[in-house]
């Protein structure tokens, strides 16, 4: 992980709105408080144990009150956003400082109070200003107590750099450490807010893509079943009509009349199983009691039956379930494309591949027939099933060449169910 140090930006703990309502107190309050506590303890340390004269407190007092006013100018009264201005932050902390330090310089017990300098560097800007204004209170809290940094650092120059270049290093680089990790924190969950409220946008604009798609399939079934119904419902009651006027007009010819009745009849029985087959083909019916695998086993093993080509059925992956649209597509692309093989390939054996990837399902039906030279054609063959296909988002691809077989390929989003549809 890489944290890059923002040298305009303050140290102190920067909060995000999402955490704001948990750590934001407790910072405000830390500091708003804190240098109140400070302050109260030195000075009653200082009077009790200091040992020092009223002469003394006379002098020292109207400091600790200035301190005091200044830190409720400053801190208390101050909103926070001019708080965190630049020039108001030096300001400030250049007057708890300076206070901090005379009070010190007095009595050394008020080094308790000059700890909330450091504090209060933390919200310089930029970041090598307070860098200095810790140093500056490291070398004043440590050397006010041994005659001021003047004479510690002529007396003793290397303990007293080495202990403020430590302390200063110690407090500033794990400030400011904390504060890259917490606005690369916040960042990261930033861009998870995007990415999720991404998604949730994703799906409302899938389930959209899925009305849509359903409403242009209602409208292309009907199309169907009108071209069905005039192939063959409406040429079937015309051929029963003709058969029974015929049959009306040799009633005086009992073999004729008989033979124009027996066709009819035929006529009749024939147009009712076609009316059977156009309702079954509206409702996916296999995928009622079984997965989608199951579905397409059932399938191809009753074309098989029917034709007496062998149909092989392959799932791979880890089959889960789909949008009841996806799997009603891919089921009727595989009812399409083995009705294909039978009209039209002479095929000895077909393959069936259904593919569970990350984020798509891919449908490949393979035979090794008589093959075909692909190109826009009339029927409601392949270009029904790359309707249906491509109404979803997905892709057909159709790969066929004179005498070589034929390979389509469906590719369709994995769209996961609704809730109200999920088992």
């Amino acid at each position: 992980m890489s944290l890059k140090l923002d040298w305009t930006r303050s140290m102190w703990p920067p909060v995000s709105a999402k955490t704001a309502g948990i750590w934001q107190p407790w910072l405000s309050r830390a500091e708003r408080y804190l240098c109140y506590v400070l302050l109260a303890t030195a000075t009653v340390l200082s009077a009790t144990i200091g040992g020092h004269d009223l002469r003394w407190w006379a002098a020292t007092g109207p400091l600790v009150a200035g301190s005091a006013l200044w830190l409720f100018a400053t801190v208390t009264l101050a909103p926070p956003r001019l708080r965190e201005h630049p020039v108001f932050a030096t300001l400030a902390f250049t007057g708890q400082l300076a206070l901090a330090s005379v009070l010190e310089a007095r009595d050394v017990t008020f080094l308790i109070f000059v700890i909330f300098a450091f504090l209060a560097a933390l919200r310089l800007r930029p970041l090598w200003l307070a860098f200095a204004g810790l140093a500056a209170t490291s070398l004043l809290i440590n050397t006010l107590g041994n005659g001021g940094p003047v004479h510690a650092l002529r007396e003793r120059p290397g303990i007293w750099i080495t202990l403020v270049l430590v302390q200063t290093t110690a407090i500033g680089g794990g400030a400011a450490l904390s504060a890259a990790v917490a606005r690369q924190s916040d960042e990261r969950q930033r861009m998870l807010d995007e990415l999720a409220a991404a998604q949730a946008e994703n799906e409302g604009l899938q389930q959209q893509l899925l009305s849509q798609a359903r409403e242009a399939g209602v409208l292309d079934e009907r199309q169907r079943l009108a071209q069905e119904i005039h192939d063959t419902l409406a040429q079937g009651f015309t051929g029963i009509i003709t058969q029974l006027e015929a049959a009306a007009l040799a009633k005086d010819e009992p073999a004729e009349w008989e033979r124009h009745l027996d066709s009819a009849t035929a006529l009749a029985r024939e147009n009712l199983t076609a009316a059977r087959r156009s309702v079954r083909a509206l409702h996916p019916e296999p995928l009622d009691t079984a997965s989608l695998p199951e579905a397409l086993a059932d399938v191809a093993a009753r074309w098989s039956a029917r034709t007496g080509v062998p149909a092989a059925v392959t799932a791979t992956g880890q089959p889960r379930p789909l949008h009841p649209e996806i799997e009603a597509t891919v089921l009727r692309v595989t009812q399409e494309a083995l009705s294909n093989v039978d009209r039209h390939a002479a095929a000895g054996r077909v393959g069936l591949t259904l593919s569970y990837m990350a984020d798509e399902v891919t449908l490949d039906v393979r035979d090794d027939g008589a093959g075909f030279t692909p190109g826009p054609g009339p029927g409601y063959g392949l270009p029904g099933m790359r309707r249906r296909v491509e109404r979803l988002a997905g892709t057909l691809h159709v790969e066929s060449e004179p005498g070589g077989g034929t390979a389509i390929s469906a590719v369709l989003p994995d769209v996961p169910p609704p809730p109200e549809a999920a088992p």
